[in-house]
């Protein structure tokens, strides 16, 4: 799992069956303090209804992805699993 905040949205308007009535979010890896950034942003599927400035949990592998979704074979691989309220370093 990794510590992301949420930097934006994604607008398709040509996407995958599998992408639609879902939110997609642009997550910025972040370190323990929130604010200092590490590594790329990604896309992610949020299922926790998170908005952009959110710290959130993110996790980058597709089996959990579809476990958390509910979905056996479509083609997810980052998902939102939660909205951090605090940090304890």
């Amino acid at each position: 799992m990794i510590l992301c905040r949420v930097i934006g949205t994604s607008v398709s308007t040509v996407q995958h069956e599998v992408y639609r009535g879902r939110t997609v979010l642009v997550c910025q890896p972040v370190q323990a303090d929130g604010i200092t950034k590490r590594l790329r942003a990604f896309l992610a599927v949020d299922s926790v209804q998170a908005g952009e400035g959110d710290l959130v949990v993110v996790a980058r592998e597709g089996n959990a992805a579809r476990q958390v979704l509910g979905t056996s074979e479509d083609p997810f691989h980052s998902v939102i699993l939660g909205i951090v309220d605090e940090v304890d370093v």
